[in-house]
């Protein structure tokens, strides 16, 4: 598995956690400990995120970052300039952001 799809792998784990802990904070409002750990583990998934963004592309438009690239020059449209990074890089569902290849035949 290369960096990418490792990356993507952790970043859905960790947002599934945070979805299942949301419902259920939704029924324990007071939970300190659910509280405690949807701190942290949201401390985690905007870190992965960062991460993702400064070695790849933003994999959100919450992670854009207006002055970097946040990708190596060969994989920007405006490589050394301040710009909308949004769009540089493929988007997770399309096969080159997974190395996925379909032959000519379909799927």
């Amino acid at each position: 598995m290369d960096d990418r799809n490792m990356f993507l792998k952790e970043i859905d784990e960790v947002s599934f956690f945070l979805d299942d802990l949301r419902l259920y904070l939704d029924t324990h409002p007071l939970e300190e400990k659910a509280l405690d750990l949807y701190q942290q583990k949201h401390q985690k998934r905007l870190e992965l995120l960062k991460k993702y963004a400064d070695k790849f592309e933003p994999l959100t438009c919450h992670c854009v970052d207006l002055s970097t690239n946040g990708s190596q020059a060969a994989d920007t449209r405006c490589p050394g300039q301040k710009h909308w990074t949004w769009s540089d890089g493929p988007i997770p569902w399309e096969a080159a952001a997974n190395n996925c290849h379909v032959s000519e035949g379909g799927v």
